[in-house]
């Protein structure tokens, strides 16, 4: 990892259920990323005034509620308004493969379904985040 790098883990929408999302959020914590974790109910302004205010670089959200095609692109838009279009965008959750694509062309980087092993994600972030920080550092 070039550097130890921030990353919020969010449960937008109504979706009680945070196992899953905590269990990602022990994960990267485990794997040298710091982590904040926003906690159940977020609207998409406060998942996106929580990464503007902890200068995050990549934001993961987390949805089993079936609302991902509204609150995926609504975080997005969000955090697009408030200057933060540059952080990275990845999720996770019962999301369905057809909505998966349309969610990547919106701008999701990565979105992985349950049963993903909690090394590939990790490791995904790692290599997304060291990417992104060669082209912004050269």
């Amino acid at each position: 990892m070039r550097r130890r790098y921030r990353v919020v883990i969010a449960k937008p929408g109504l979706d009680g259920h945070d196992r899953g999302a905590k269990v990602i959020a022990r994960a990267l914590r485990d794997a040298g990323f710091e982590v904040i974790y926003t906690g159940l109910h977020q609207t998409p302004e406060q998942v996106a005034e929580t990464v503007l205010q902890e200068d995050a670089d990549a934001v993961g959200l987390s949805l089993l509620s079936g609302a991902h095609m509204t609150l995926f692109p609504r975080v997005l838009e969000t955090l697009r308004e408030r200057g933060c279009g540059d952080v990275l965008v990845f999720g996770g959750g019962i999301i369905p493969e057809g909505d998966i694509a349309a969610l990547k062309e919106l701008g999701v980087a990565e979105l992985f379904t349950p049963g993903t092993p909690l090394r590939t994600i990790t490791e995904w972030l790692e290599q997304a985040l060291d990417a992104r920080e060669a082209q912004l550092t050269g």
